[in-house]
């Protein structure tokens, strides 16, 4: 399986209102619920009025587009990641998932995945 490595910064941050992300930027996730608005975006495009706010976290996917009927592909990363101390935040979307790591944790998470038989694509 690959993963292709994304090269650049995130923020993941909490927000009062959908109105206040930035839906014109390059890359987000923006996901409300009962309880909150949270948004995932380019550390760059943040908006300035967010509730809370956490930088320094990098992503990658998983290359193709992972069928319904895949059973345990998140699961299987997120167990090798967290058997390395490796804390995630997962975002899927309707072709894949994407896994976010904190920047200092990047470098080795793909380390790990790698010497654990994924393909890291740059």
């Amino acid at each position: 399986m690959q993963l292709k490595k994304l090269d650049f910064n995130l923020t993941v941050c909490k927000l009062a209102s959908v109105k206040d992300a930035a839906i014109d930027s390059e890359f987000f996730f923006l996901e409300k619920t009962d309880e909150e608005i949270s948004l995932v975006c380019l550390t760059a495009d943040t908006p300035a009025n967010t509730i809370e706010r956490d930088d320094g976290w990098r992503a990658f996917r998983i290359q193709g587009v992972l069928d319904f009927s895949l059973i345990g592909i998140l699961s299987k990363i997120s167990g090798i990641l967290a058997d390395n101390e490796i804390g995630i935040f997962a975002v899927s979307t309707y072709n894949t998932d994407y896994i976010l790591v904190k920047s200092e944790n990047f470098d080795r998470a793909m380390s790990v995945l790698f010497d654990a038989g994924y393909e890291v694509i740059p």
